[in-house]
């Protein structure tokens, strides 16, 4: 071995045991002051409700608080985009659901790549969907529904919370599946869109558990199904869409954390974790349960479960949004 081999082999020694000791620092040191978890929706919606639920376990097991800060707009894609371009040290993550699956068919523009401009945490949890009718709205089943909407079409009016929200994909999916259209009509969120559908100026909706169980249980809203394969433990009368006749109907909104692209694999590792920890608290357990959603098992709570999941998202949703000339521009 010559000089300059020696020299060279000490060099790398040192700079990877620099690496080791530089990671270990971090993960012992992190986190250090507040971290921001960023929500796409607006504050009391779906999405929102879990971030803060998890957000409050989180910020016990990382000894620093976890704020959530809610950055609307473009079905999600401005606060993806704050998040890709924030800083990737570990103080600002992202929380989002089937939206990122769906970002690169309904906008043809997107400020950032949502397979390479994101490190991956964990998936969470899916929430499941329900099918609503206004009170005032005439059909009392699916069934009736399918008829109805068959001889009425347009005259129908769905709400949904923008263009790329999984309300407005749910309503895609109907009308795909029954082979009619509705009048579609964007809202704000689907808090709103409720508000509407219970006053009695919207026909129907497709909105999450999260939203829709307190109105349902109080008997304010018609439910003609829901969008699982199986049905809910927490209705447990409720059809699914798939048995009522709509064959193969299925979605369920499932949510991940993602953080800005080359952020340390040791600060990713530590939120994992928290992560981890807070879909074990009994607290968040108990409270996920009564929003009617599903903690996904621990062995899909990682990086590479998030990923691959996106990815194959992107490849379910992809050709049926192009199919039903779905797009933002």
């Amino acid at each position: 071995m010559t000089i300059a081999q020696s020299l060279r082999g000490m060099l790398v020694g040192a700079s990877l045991l620099t690496t080791i000791m530089t990671g270990s620092a971090l993960a012992q040191t992190y986190p250090s002051k507040p971290i921001s978890l960023v929500v796409p929706f607006a504050a009391g919606g779906p999405t929102d409700v879990l971030a803060r639920t998890l957000a409050a376990s989180m910020t016990k097991s990382l000894g620093q608080t976890v704020v959530v800060e809610n950055r609307l707009g473009a079905g999600g894609t401005v606060a993806a985009g704050v998040v890709a371009k924030a800083a990737p040290d570990g103080y600002t993550f992202l929380i989002h659901h089937n939206g990122m699956a769906t970002a690169p068919t309904l906008y043809r523009k997107l400020p950032f790549d949502v397979l390479t401009d994101f490190s991956y945490v964990s998936l969470l949890a899916d929430v499941p969907m329900t099918f609503l009718g206004s009170k005032k709205f005439p059909p009392n089943n699916m069934a009736e529904f399918i008829q109805y909407a068959k001889a009425n079409g347009d005259k129908i009016n769905l709400a949904n919370a923008g263009l790329g929200a999984v309300s407005q994909l749910c309503g895609t999916l109907l009308q795909q599946a029954i082979g009619t259209g509705f009048t579609s009509i964007p809202y704000s969120g689907t808090g709103p869109a409720m508000t509407a559908l219970l006053g009695g100026q919207l026909d129907i909706l497709c909105d999450q558990t999260t939203q829709t169980l307190p109105q349902i249980k109080a008997d304010k809203v018609k439910l003609y199904g829901v969008t699982t394969k199986n049905r809910l433990a927490s209705l447990p009368d409720a059809p699914t869409l798939a048995e009522s006749g709509l064959k193969d109907f299925e979605i369920v909104v499932w949510h991940g954390i993602y953080a800005p692209k080359g952020t340390p694999p040791e600060v990713i590792a530590r939120f994992n974790q928290a992560v981890k920890d807070a879909l074990k608290d009994p607290a968040v357990i108990q409270k996920i349960q009564d929003l009617g959603a599903v903690i996904v098992p621990e062995s899909q709570q990682n990086p590479a479960a998030l990923q691959a999941w996106l990815k194959s998202e992107i490849g379910k949703w992809g050709p049926l949004l192009k199919a039903a000339g779905q797009y933002a521009d």
